[in-house]
């Protein structure tokens, strides 16, 4: 009987599933939508109540230039599964996929013996079985999903299946998240929970406990959006104070693009530009047995840093499959060795139009079809070509507004049809981008643009599939 026992033993180590003792930190990455800078308390919003991230961001690492890799919602969402700029995989807009080729950090981790689940947003591909770019097939065990934003009583999705959920949108995904997490608790077994909120997109309806705070004035719908989030984001950390493994989990709060506020978006611009406000965003990472005393960091950071970071903290083993990764680790950044990024950020909006995936429409259709006993609605929605590559493009083709932040520079390109304007802009004196400085900095603009075009070019190579 011993020697089966080591035998099972043995075997479950090669498998990766004994659990038993298990030290590795559990993962929590939350992210908000449109949400911006500016958009909390703790960053100076005048009538913001998020006393929850103010918390985070008192006894965690505070990020306070971190960047989305897009300034819309599917492109960075696809960063922080791949670690890798969203053209790569043809994620050119909001409604478009990921493609099934790519390696996503959630089967890392899977493969690494840890349970993976997705709730709330998904907006990456579809949320129906048997699609290639669903969460199950894009390394996610357990989720509760949204095709994209979602609001209060929605229709989700349930690893397929379609069914009706009661209550605010960001506690739904909280909800769903905790009970995930108490069940692998109780099965001592790593998780790696993404909880993607749906707030605050437009339309705002803010629970009546949350908008209560912000009666009389015109944005208490937005307002109290954003403090509903909160408040869900306090239950997360709550949950696991009362479970004892809030020390060996790293949560990581973030949102999917600048806001909508110009105001408060923390830069030029707002959702969808490519100057500050529509790229920069809050950023908390809050693990006390690591992180053991508060910090703020002004290192330049980007959503695709996640997929690195999570790679070496865990030590996985390489993965011979694995294309070009654009993020870099942000390990030596939590351990407060660096000052410095390893390498510059690229950016590029391209003038594609998204793809409408209206979920709360799309999901009530589901449900009427399974109700009546039918597999699906609309067998389109399952993306079932997501990957595949029918267009082969050229750098000189891809139109657009690509940026390359080499801090505290940071160089703009505006392609259209027959033209091409160049801006340069140092952002540790002009954080606003109103200062174009290009003209006096021929040198650094020449060099600055030769980095660029050697990134774009392989942005294209990958997106033409040459390194799958």
């Amino acid at each position: 009987m011993v020697r089966a026992s080591v035998y099972v033993l043995m075997l479950a180590l090669i498998a990766g599933d004994y659990t038993l003792g298990d030290t590795r930190p559990n993962i929590i990455l939350c992210m908000a939508d449109d949400q911006g800078w500016g958009d909390t308390a703790y960053n100076g919003h005048p009538l913001l109540k998020t006393p929850n991230l103010d918390d985070m961001s008192e006894s965690g690492l505070r990020f306070d230039r971190f960047y989305a890799a897009a300034p819309v919602c599917s492109p960075t969402r696809c960063s922080v599964l791949t670690g890798r700029n969203p053209n790569r995989m043809g994620c050119f807009s909001w409604g478009h996929s990921l493609r099934p080729q790519e390696i996503t950090i959630a089967e890392r981790l899977q493969a690494a013996g840890y349970a993976t689940g997705h709730f709330g947003k998904w907006h990456v591909g579809s949320v129906l079985k048997g699609s290639p770019v669903n969460p199950t097939a894009s390394g996610f065990d357990v989720w509760l999903s949204a095709f994209s934003f979602y609001d209060n009583d929605p229709v989700l999705s349930r690893e397929g299946t379609a069914v009706e959920v009661q209550g605010e949108s960001s506690m739904i995904a909280a909800d769903a998240a905790i009970d995930f997490i108490r069940t692998q608790v109780r099965q001592s077994k790593p998780f790696f929970a993404v909880v993607w909120f749906g707030s605050p997109h437009l339309p705002h309806r803010a629970a009546a406990e949350d908008r209560k705070h912000y009666e009389g004035l015109p944005d208490a719908d937005w307002l109290g959006e954003i403090t509903g989030l909160d408040r869900a984001v306090g239950k997360l950390r709550s949950t696991l104070d009362e479970l004892g493994i809030k020390g060996n989990t790293l949560f990581w709060y973030t949102s999917d693009n600048g806001g909508l506020k110009n105001p408060s978006t923390g830069g030029r611009a707002r959702k969808g530009s490519i100057y500050e406000g529509g790229l920069r965003v809050p950023a908390i990472i809050e693990w006390p047995d690591r992180i053991k005393a508060p910090r703020t960091t002004n290192v330049p950071s980007v959503t695709a840093d996640i997929y690195p970071t999570l790679v070496e903290l865990l030590q996985l083993s390489p993965d011979e499959r694995q294309p070009v990764l654009d993020g870099r680790s942000l390990v030596s950044v939590i351990d407060g060795t660096t000052d410095d990024r390893a390498a510059p950020i690229g950016f590029w909006s391209l003038k594609q139009p998204g793809i409408g995936t209206p979920s709360d429409e799309w999901m009530r259709e589901e449900l009427a079809a399974q109700q009546a006993g039918k597999d699906y609605h609309d067998r389109d929605r399952l993306r079932i070509n997501a990957g595949h590559i029918d267009t082969i493009y050229t750098r000189e083709t891809l139109l657009g507004h690509a940026a390359w932040l080499d801090w505290p520079w940071k160089l703009h390109e505006v392609r259209s049809e027959g033209s091409t304007s160049i801006e340069l802009y140092d952002l540790a004196s002009d954080p606003n981008e109103t200062k174009d400085v290009a003209s006096t900095q021929a040198d650094r603009v020449h060099a600055m643009r030769s980095q660029l075009t050697a990134w774009q070019d392989s942005v294209v190579n990958s997106l033409n599939g040459n390194d799958y």
